[in-house]
């Protein structure tokens, strides 16, 4: 039985960090070592705190050993070999976004209730009743449910476990309600409230439907005057740039005259106004990072951009002729 090594190491940078490395053969046959960062000393600030974060790799590399598939792998040591093998840092696989929800809906919902049980005793009627009683919305329950089961698929593809019980779970997405949307003029109104920064952002966003991760990842040179299309490469969530979530979401974007005038004005006022400047530059950060944490409103700004989607597409309008009617109503920057 193979348990590996488990060090400490000393960074020129940052906190110290614990290391894991252990053995094993590759395609060929040939024996291979390898290594995987576990965490810095400030999470796991001893050596059983950093010994419990391995556990399942340690099962995993000694799934032949009989000693081993004898006893069931519980869903904390899944959950720990889950987030070494896919939410790492260095995973680019999945976004940053991404990997802070599935953290966020273990360390809140998934831990608390399941952490002791053993694979073999989750069941799926009693996922199912659990989730029906959580009193949280049904979009949140099929996220919790949609997490569970990846972690059974993730637990089946490293032979860790032969099945999934939570594909068995029956759980709607669908709205109990239907969500309040607001009007054109609501929207206006909201527009004329905002100072300069914030109106053009918001303005942005909502003539053409970009998710809001989307605008404050934009840099001039995204913007072309000339066809009036802005270019859409990345996303920037809690100030970490990265992909777009979909590769439909790259294509060039069209601008409305409006809109274009609105960003030229923005241009000729911002002292970040270079090619690779941030459209939307944080003063505070010397124009450095995007300052969409730092909008009032930026909560506001996904609303914004869904309600008039939402509204038109109720009543049949296309998103493309509804931008037009809208901007064609805009009133100029009263900040």
């Amino acid at each position: 039985m193979q348990n590996g090594s488990l060090t400490k190491e000393t960074r020129k940078y940052g906190a110290d960090v614990w290391t894991f490395r252990w053995r094993e053969r590759d395609g060929n046959g040939k024996i291979v070592l390898r290594r995987i960062t576990v965490g810095t000393t400030q999470q796991f600030p001893d050596r059983r705190a950093a010994s419990k974060a391995v556990a399942g790799i340690v099962r995993e590399i000694n799934f032949h050993d009989s000693r081993i598939r004898t006893t069931s792998m519980t869903v904390t040591e899944l959950v720990d070999h889950y987030r070494q093998r896919e939410l790492s840092d260095d995973n680019a696989r999945i976004t940053h976004s991404t990997k802070r929800a599935y953290e966020d809906n273990l360390r809140r919902w998934i831990l608390p209730r399941w952490a002791k049980y053993s694979l073999s005793a989750v069941k799926a009627m009693e996922v199912e009743l659990w989730l029906a009683n959580i009193g949280r919305a049904r979009s949140t329950c099929a996220k919790l449910r949609n997490l569970m089961s990846l972690l059974f698929n993730h637990a089946r593809r490293h032979d860790l476990f032969d099945r999934n019980p939570i594909s068995l779970v029956r759980q709607s997405a669908k709205r109990r309600t239907t969500p309040e949307v607001l009007t054109a003029a609501e929207i206006q109104q909201i527009l004329q409230a905002l100072t300069s920064v914030e109106h053009v952002a918001m303005l942005l966003d909502v003539s053409t439907g970009l998710r809001q991760s989307e605008p404050f990842a934009l840099k001039w040179t995204d913007v072309d005057f000339e066809t009036k299309q802005v270019s859409v490469t990345r996303s920037i969530v809690h100030q970490v740039v990265g992909p777009c979530k979909t590769e439909a979401s790259q294509k060039p974007v069209p601008l409305h005259d409006h809109v274009v005038k609105v960003l030229q004005e923005w241009k000729c006022q911002t002292r970040y106004s270079a090619a690779d400047d941030w459209v939307f530059a944080s003063p505070f950060k010397d124009g450095q990072k995007p300052t969409g944490d730092r909008i009032s409103c930026v909560a506001r700004s996904f609303l914004l951009h869904g309600s008039l989607a939402s509204q038109n597409a109720l009543a049949g309008i296309p998103f493309a002729i509804a931008t037009r009617r809208f901007c064609e109503s805009a009133e100029p920057i009263s900040k």
